[in-house]
């Protein structure tokens, strides 16, 4: 589909049907999803695939009783990573060295570079900074959901606190940031056939 069209297409979806999505669309979507651009290429968050109904049912009060989070196919919960370090640049080297088949040596520079930057962040920074890239990898998310038919209704409406106590985040060094549910939309949802609003170029874009 054409990227102009697939936006146009998409939009965030109130009422999910029951059909599921196949496990190849869900594993290219988040594919998609982890080729993301993100700063240095660290990608300090991860992306949590909740298909459970009743994981997703001790979840629902804690989302304000938004039922997409139960209705929908999976729900995508993006965590930020809470232990900002030195070892997100380490592991990003091993990476790089071996998928460019290269010497850890010859990426010094940009190791002392990324690590330099991730020091001179406190605790509440470095979290900001996580939860700005894993906002990154949801906008990407939303594009290729489009580009394959798939349906989403991002929210950031939902109590974090609780989410990462039932999900167990804060042990695992993560954040919940904003969660996503995605499926396929029911045809009766009155808000499909509704025209999209967004101010025109005039009014958003800046032309220096």
């Amino acid at each position: 589909m054409n990227v102009i069209n697939a936006l146009n297409w998409r939009y965030s979806v109130k009422s999910f049907s029951e059909q599921k999505l196949q496990q190849w669309q869900l594993r290219e979507l988040l594919e998609a999803t982890r080729l993301s651009p993100s700063s240095y290429g660290l990608q300090p968050y991860k992306v949590i695939v909740i298909e459970s109904k009743s994981v997703r049912q001790r979840l629902l009060p804690f989302a304000y009783g938004q039922e997409q989070v139960i209705k929908s196919s999976h729900l995508l919960v993006f965590a930020a990573r809470t232990d900002i370090g030195s070892h997100l640049v380490s592991d990003y080297i091993q990476e790089a060295s071996k998928n460019n088949d290269t010497s850890s040596e010859s990426l010094t520079s940009f190791a002392a570079m990324a690590e330099k930057a991730l020091e001179t962040m406190n605790t509440k920074e470095g979290l900001h900074w996580a939860q700005q890239q894993a906002f990154i990898a949801l906008g990407n998310l939303l594009t290729s959901a489009a580009m394959m038919k798939i349906d989403t209704c991002p929210i950031g409406g939902f109590d974090a606190q609780e989410f990462d106590a039932i999900l167990n985040l804060t042990a695992n060094n993560l954040a919940s940031t904003v969660i996503c549910p995605i499926g396929i939309r029911d045809p009766n949802d009155k808000y499909s056939q509704r025209r999209k609003v967004r101010f025109d170029h005039q009014h958003l874009v800046m032309e220096i």
